[in-house]
């Protein structure tokens, strides 16, 4: 037999080192496993009737048409489709994205800051995870560059940097002050890493949060401008759970809206903000659709922005359709405004209504405590470990979040993220996990999970485990 030309070993280091920080995905594959056995029910989403529309336009012709079709997403669907050379969605757009639909996201954005945006800044792309690693292989030029980062934060942004070969310079939140960011420990990361003569390039900040689930004041925010704009770093603003916002007191502001509120113009701040429609009230994270708005950069870099964009072609038509719509949804007055509106308002009040139950069952637990969700779609609380859960995990040579993970996922059908994933540091006895609150309710982690976490607090993972499944087959 002819040997493998690829091997482990042969491999690009910087990928096999992605693979340790992420872990080995014991969790994602066991959790698939059992997804697997799962019946799931479809779910109606806003905004299929006029890609439905916009993919096959011979519907628009036909008669029957108007009894499937509401009239605004008709109207809509004919207004897209004229964007496009032979009113078609199948072929290549420009590598920036089609030039109308740029338009119509350039007038949202400026409607929600109340700030001009240039649609020539816009660039539409397949989500939000590629223009990441877009602005990575731009600012990173070898092991040198460095990237300020939260902790804890999305593994994109920490396996984007791995993958350029870029050095991590952390910044950790405060979850005692809302998980806020300190000025004073982010200066401090600063001055460290460029003493140790590592150039920082920019500055990542994640608003809603993930996988914290808070909000930043306006106050925090304009304190990370005034920072990136006298230490000359490019601000990256992680913005895709803008409509996620569950405190009254809060709302969201985008780091662009509170620049030019702060009288900062184009050439004050290099400014990269990244959306995308899988989150939000829409949720339609298999669409691929995102952009970047880039702004604060002179014409011979935004060239060089474009040429890497350009490498992909453009990103596919359907996503650039859905994120025009997503930042132009039904108005006052459209015939469809009323049913839009009342989805809309039905999904993020119903992850309201989630968010509080997660937070306030997690917090009856014993050994459990876990911060108020003020938006994104995540809790994130933290688990005291007995010692013979610890030692289990030992024993095992696995961490014990990953461990109590597994065990909870296997006995309870719960899926949980590892703190550790997102490079939270940790007590070993109090590890943090991640759960999406928009998948479960108050009552499931309640009923399914009471036992486990009681059972583990008194014996022990391996026992709590054992004990919960002989109770559920009786």
């Amino acid at each position: 037999m002819t040997p493998c030309a690829l091997t482990v070993d042969s491999l690009n280091p910087k990928v096999l080192a992605l693979a340790d920080h992420l872990g080995d995905n014991a969790i994602a594959r066991r959790a698939q496993c059992i997804q697997n056995e799962i019946e799931a029910e479809p779910e109606s989403h806003p905004f299929r009737e006029v890609l439905a529309l916009c993919d096959y336009p011979h519907l628009l012709e036909q008669s029957g048409t108007n009894s499937l079709f509401s009239s605004g997403a008709i109207a809509r669907a004919r207004e897209i489709l004229d964007l496009f050379p032979g009113r078609a969605t199948g072929g290549y757009s420009h590598s920036q994205g089609t030039e109308g639909l740029r338009d119509i996201i350039a007038a949202g954005i400026a409607a929600r800051d109340n700030f001009p945006c240039n649609a020539d800044d816009i660039f539409l792309t397949d989500g939000a995870a590629p223009p990441v690693h877009m602005m990575m292989h731009l600012l990173i030029r070898d092991k040198k560059d460095g990237i300020l980062c939260p902790v804890p934060s999305h593994s994109l942004y920490t396996s984007a940097m791995l993958l350029q070969g870029a050095t991590l310079v952390p910044y950790f939140l405060d979850e005692s002050r809302g998980w806020g960011v300190s000025m004073s420990d982010l200066k401090k990361q600063l001055d460290s890493a460029r003493s140790m003569g590592v150039f920082v390039r920019g500055l990542v900040v994640i608003n809603p949060g993930n996988p914290t689930g808070h909000v930043l004041v306006e106050e925090n925010q304009r304190e990370i401008v005034d920072f990136c704009r006298n230490e000359d770093l490019v601000l990256l603003a992680d913005e895709v759970y803008q409509e996620n916002i569950y405190a009254d007191e809060k709302g969201f502001h985008s780091f662009k809206k509170i620049a030019r509120s702060m009288g900062y113009g184009e050439g004050d701040i290099s400014l990269v903000s990244f959306h995308s429609v899988s989150n939000g009230y829409y949720g339609e994270c298999g669409r691929r659709g995102g952009y970047m708005e880039v702004t604060g950069f002179n014409s011979d870099v935004k060239k060089q922005v474009y040429k890497v964009v350009s490498l992909s072609s453009c990103s596919n038509i359907s996503g650039q359709i859905l994120m025009s719509l997503v930042m132009n949804p039904p108005q006052v007055g459209d015939e469809s405004y009323a049913s839009y509106q009342a989805e809309r308002d039905g999904v993020l009040s119903s992850f309201a209504r989630c968010a509080e139950a997660m937070v306030r069952s997690f917090n009856g637990l014993e050994g459990v405590t876990c911060s108020e969700a003020e938006g994104a779609v995540f809790v994130f609380p933290s688990v005291r470990l007995p010692k013979k859960a610890v030692a289990a995990a030992e024993a095992s040579n696995t961490q014990p979040d990953a461990f109590y993970a597994l065990r909870l996922l296997e006995t309870t059908g719960i899926v949980v993220v590892p703190g550790s994933v997102f490079g939270q540091v940790s007590a070993v006895t109090e590890p943090k996990f991640s759960v999406a609150f928009c998948f479960f309710s108050g009552a499931l982690i309640r009923c399914s999970s009471a036992t486990f976490f009681s059972r583990c607090m008194e014996r022990g993972i391996s026992d709590a485990r054992s004990c919960h499944t002989k109770r559920r087959r009786r």
